[in-house]
């Protein structure tokens, strides 16, 4: 993997830096074991219309105007049932504990293996702390943190006001002091009104003094869920443009969790983005080891192919992976690299695969333009010519918005069909 200028680019510590200190918020012996619903696992069909009910749209709940605790009252809470936390803490599915919402087969969907990595770090080290707008007691607009505030107080999963320059702001305070914030948006898109801060301060605050802001900003991310061009913005290319940013978009449940967690105990700031659309579509066995972990930087083949690789990402990987499928009847062997981590990019597995296959597609959702996969082509462009069979092909949206209408979307988005075509063309250079 090369260097892309990411200060202390592992995130690595020596063994004693690495265990969580006492924790700043004070002795504490934990919640009472609440018992909120069970998440909906159910899988909405893809390219289905999204109304307030499916796996897509924001949870409703029951119905109840969010609210927001107070600090002083949740606090009390908390410190009042060290009983139930060691029964919580001990017995997987317990209670709200997110390792309780998986099926009988032990399965967690993508949206349950990120609540479960919030979960196990908060558990693991009381310098991790959550703010956002309805975390707390609504349990978050997607239900990802819901059961957080009774387990972990309101100390530590602070409801904010819609104010998202200031949620960054209290990070980048925050870690400053020591602690380790992560900060929840409630879609990607709104990032954009921390912009200046995220950029401007939280990327560039090692540089200039020294000093780590061991940030993570999480963002649904991404479209094929009809929520309009408001809510459907794939934003890493704009944080992997910002020096000092680490820029991750995982594609399943298991690299979700270990990414996250390895993000929350880096001492860089980083950017996680989760895509919508795999919310509860995805599902598989995810690790329950508390020290599971995946590393940042590196990409992963998620098919073995010979005759022409897919460089991809995030949802993409689904619909490479059914493209895959559908080529091979064709007799054509399609690798796909998924590469998990936009920034820093992990070009010695692309180019790895480059250099075996002899083709490249690149795939992404990020606008055609300065997109993603923009800088992967040219990468491979400049350092695996000599191994080039044919020109390098993109495949990714057009530079407009995303579109409401659901024809329109279809239209504006790779489909599985578009991703068969351009590589069935590709193979046959």
């Amino acid at each position: 993997m090369s260097d892309q200028g990411v200060s202390d680019p592992g995130g690595e510590r020596d063994e004693a830096a690495s265990q969580p200190p006492a924790s700043p918020f004070g002795e504490r012996s934990g919640p009472a074991a609440a018992e909120p619903p069970q998440a909906n696992e159910a899988a909405a069909p893809a390219g289905e219309q999204v109304d307030a009910g499916s796996a897509d749209a924001p949870s409703s709940g029951d119905g109840a105007t969010p609210q927001t605790g107070g600090l002083e009252e949740s606090a009390s809470t908390a410190s009042e049932s060290g009983a139930a936390a060691g029964e919580l803490g001990a017995a997987a599915g317990h209670g709200a504990e997110p390792r309780g919402k998986r099926t009988e087969q032990g399965e967690a969907t993508y949206l349950i293996a990120i609540a479960e990595a919030l979960w196990e770090e908060m558990e693991r080290d009381e310098r991790v702390f959550l703010l956002g707008e309805d975390i707390g007691v609504y349990g978050g607009a997607f239900k990802v943190t819901e059961g957080f505030i009774e387990r972990f107080g309101a100390a530590r999963v602070m409801d904010t006001p819609i104010a998202e320059d200031t949620i960054v702001g209290m990070s980048i305070g925050a870690a400053m002091e020591g602690f380790r914030p992560v900060a929840e948006f409630q879609y990607a898109d709104f990032m954009s009104s921390g912009f200046d801060e995220i950029t401007t301060t939280l990327g560039r605050y090692h540089y200039r003094t020294g000093v780590p802001l061991p940030v993570v900003l999480r963002g649904p991310s991404g479209g094929g869920v009809r929520a309009s061009n408001f809510h459907s913005t794939n934003p890493e290319p704009w944080f992997a443009h910002a020096p000092g940013l680490k820029v991750l978009c995982p594609a399943f449940p298991s690299d979700a969790k270990g990414l996250l967690k390895s993000a929350i105990r880096d001492d860089n700031p980083c950017v996680f983005l989760e895509h919508k659309w795999i919310y509860r579509r995805i599902k598989e066995k995810v690790s329950e080891d508390p020290d599971f972990t995946v590393p940042i930087g590196k990409a992963a083949v998620k098919r073995d192919g010979t005759d022409l690789t897919i460089v991809t990402y995030g949802a993409m990987v689904h619909k490479a992976l059914e493209a895959a499928e559908d080529l091979a009847q064709d007799g054509v062997s399609a690798e796909v690299v998924d590469l998990r981590t936009v920034y820093p990019l992990d070009e010695e597995t692309v180019l790895e695969s480059v250099a075996k296959t002899g083709r490249a597609l690149v795939l992404y959702e990020s606008l055609r333009f300065l997109g993603i996969g923009a800088e992967v082509a040219a990468v491979i462009g400049e350092k695996a010519f000599e191994h080039l069979d044919a020109p390098i092909v993109r495949l990714a949206p057009p530079d407009t918005p995303v579109p409401f209408s659901p024809a329109l979307e279809d239209a504006f988005l790779p489909q599985v069909q578009d991703i068969v075509k351009a590589a069935a063309r590709l193979s046959a250079w």
